[in-house]
Formats: structure tokens, C-alpha cells, sequence
């Protein structure tokens, strides 16, 4: 298989995981419409620190080329793809990150003595309603599964181990 082909195949994975995390996290938002004020121009997640997998730049880069090439960023504190009433202007593209801001998030760690620790946390101007820890595992997103996924979809056209990209980072490249 070309180098083409491939690149192609793995774009159109990528659209399709992409369209499975936009199920579930359509789920989750119903289920929590009570309590998330995320709507169009609340950017309040969409900060300047966001890394993304190489392979989900690759998709911005191929829909965005023109906004890449003769877009302005968004000033430094927010993110660069944010436009002057702060919508994104990639939405449909966004990478996965984006996809689940604001929902209550859950996501394990190890601690000092070896523990296995569950962690969770939600957008700040979301917190309003039952606490996190009294909601059921599965109304939250889980982190980890879909960063397999990726990796995985990684591994298949570039370096598994590459560095993730600074979504400010892709306007720089394309200069």
C-alpha cells in the first residue's frame, strides 16, 4: 500500500473515531444539560497549553491549509484557532480534546506508594449540580481508551513515540 493510501486510510479512522467520541459525548452533554453552560463562544477550556496526537494535526493541517497559511492566530492565553468572538474556527475538525471539554472527566493515576488513584474534574463554570464523586462511572468520560485508539492510529502512519503538537504549533509550521 502507498505511503498515499495509507495516510488516507488512517484520515478516514481517524473521521470515524472522531464521529464515535462525538456519539458518546453527545450523550453525556444530554444527560448532563443541567448543569453545562458550553455552547458557542464559551472558551473558556480553550486554552494554549492543548497538545494533540501528530495524527490529528495531520487533519487539521490537510482541511485548514488556507487558514494555516494566511490565518492570523488567536493572541497567546487562548487558543490559536479561536476567532474574534470566540468560536473555533476548525470546529468540525477539532481533535479529540476539544470534543470532550467541559463534561466531567475521570481518568486514573498511581500515587507515591504504588495506589492506583481515580481522578475527576469538570470545567469550573460546570460544577454546579451533584458532585463528581457521586456520579456514576459511566456518566463520565473515561480518559485513556480513545488515547490508545490514537496512538494506535499514530503508530500506523508515523512515529508511535512522536511528540503531541501545540495546536498554536501548527500555525507556525505552515509558515
Amino acid at each position: 500500500m502507498s505511503e498515499t493510501a495509507k495516510r488516507d486510510d488512517t484520515t478516514a479512522a481517524l473521521r470515524k473515531l472522531h464521529e464515535r467520541i462525538d456519539v458518546r459525548t453527545g450523550e453525556l452533554a444530554l444527560h448532563h444539560s443541567q448543569r453545562l453552560h458550553c455552547e458557542r463562544g464559551c472558551h473558556s477550556c480553550c486554552v494554549d497549553d492543548l497538545t494533540i496526537f501528530p495524527v490529528e494535526a495531520e487533519r487539521i493541517r490537510v482541511s485548514h491549509q488556507a487558514l494555516l497559511r494566511d490565518g492570523t492566530p488567536h493572541p497567546p492565553g487562548a487558543c490559536a484557532f479561536l476567532d474574534d468572538d470566540g468560536a473555533c474556527r476548525i470546529y468540525a475538525d477539532r481533535p479529540y480534546v476539544c470534543r470532550t471539554q467541559g463534561l466531567p472527566l475521570r481518568w486514573f493515576t498511581e500515587d507515591d506508594s504504588g495506589e492506583i488513584c481515580e481522578n475527576r474534574d469538570i470545567c469550573p463554570l460546570n460544577a454546579e449540580g451533584p458532585t463528581l464523586d457521586e456520579l456514576p462511572e459511566e456518566a463520565c468520560w473515561l480518559i485513556g481508551p480513545v488515547e490508545l485508539e490514537l496512538a494506535k492510529l499514530q503508530a500506523e502512519i508515523r512515529d508511535p513515540h512522536e511528540d503531541r503538537i501545540a495546536l498554536r504549533a501548527l500555525f507556525d509550521r505552515a509558515r
